[in-house]
């Protein structure tokens, strides 16, 4: 009846302790999967920014245009209104 007793106890610890590996296993698959969520945010993030970056460039590039623009015609009429 002992052995038995024992032999019941020794598997139950095992199983016990197997099953707590699993659950560990599981744990870190689960940190594993948030962190490669976390980086493809971060990865969304930092390409989403490089585009509003884009998108700033291209406004002052058109601001700049205009500004020159408006500048030559600034000197066209000074230069016509001089020659009246």
């Amino acid at each position: 009846m002992k052995k038995i007793a024992l032999t019941l106890a020794a598997v139950s610890a095992l199983s016990l302790a197997a099953c707590q590996g699993a659950e560990n296993e599981a744990a870190e698959a689960s940190n594993e999967v948030e962190a490669t969520a976390n980086e493809a945010d971060f990865d969304v993030n930092a390409s989403e920014a490089a585009e509003n970056a884009l998108d700033t460039a291209a406004n002052l590039t058109d601001q700049a245009g205009e500004a020159i623009e408006n500048a030559a015609e600034a000197t066209g009429e000074a230069v016509e209104n001089a020659a009246e």
